[in-house]
């Protein structure tokens, strides 16, 4: 009871803490951010910022922003392509170091996410969680995660649904600290890229992670 009033505490103040941080890592990185937005603009196109609709929380929708990596090649059938085949070099390195996340920034100012939290994965997979899963969506959804820190794109998702709801039951202050200090670690190591097999990862199907 006493953990669990604690971290209730912990999340009345953790909007603040995002705020705080966020503001601070913008005033610093804006010049950088500026850069990488013309350099997409030069080798995407236009729009250089990707936009899609995501489930945050209690499930409520908002637009996620990232920068672009993909181009939409479709098949005959006007149908995206794979993602190993609309993913481009540029794309590629920005996703290796974690470089498409940094406009989700705007979304930690407008309250739609947190530095740290459960990743925020498509509409379309909400109806196939179990009701365990569903916790992911009890708190704001993260640029990263402690899914992300322990294996990102290379974890079933099984285990990264598992990790998530894990977070949710043990959200702190110093957890968040670590999640955020194991962050730069694995992108400077490059861990967790891609699923096997994947440009990215799967998507998620219920009956085949016989969950």
């Amino acid at each position: 009871m006493h953990s669990g009033i604690k971290n209730m505490s912990y999340q009345h103040y953790k909007r603040f803490f995002d705020v705080f941080f966020t503001l601070i890592i913008l005033f610093i990185i804006w010049p950088f951010l500026l850069f990488l937005y013309l350099m997409v603009r030069i080798f995407m196109g236009y729009p250089a910022i990707f936009k899609q609709l995501r489930p945050g929380l209690h499930e409520q929708p908002f637009y996620i922003y990232k920068f672009r990596t993909m181009h939409d090649a479709k098949d005959k059938n006007g149908v995206l392509l794979e993602d190993g085949f609309r993913l481009t070099r540029f794309g590629t390195l920005l996703r290796r170091l974690s470089l498409d996340e940094l406009p989700g920034l705007i979304n930690v100012i407008k309250g739609e996410m947190s530095l740290v939290g459960p990743r925020p994965l498509l509409m379309d997979y909400l109806a196939h969680y179990s009701p365990t899963q569903k916790l992911r969506h009890t708190v704001r959804p993260g640029i990263t995660g402690w899914a992300q820190v322990n294996g990102r794109n290379a974890l079933s998702w099984e285990k990264s649904f598992e990790l998530d709801v894990w977070y949710v039951k043990n959200i702190s202050f110093l957890l968040d600290l670590k999640i955020i200090f194991l962050t730069i670690y694995k992108v400077i190591k490059q861990e967790g890229i891609h699923a096997e097999g994947y440009a990215t990862m799967p998507r998620f199907d219920a009956k085949q992670e016989n969950i």
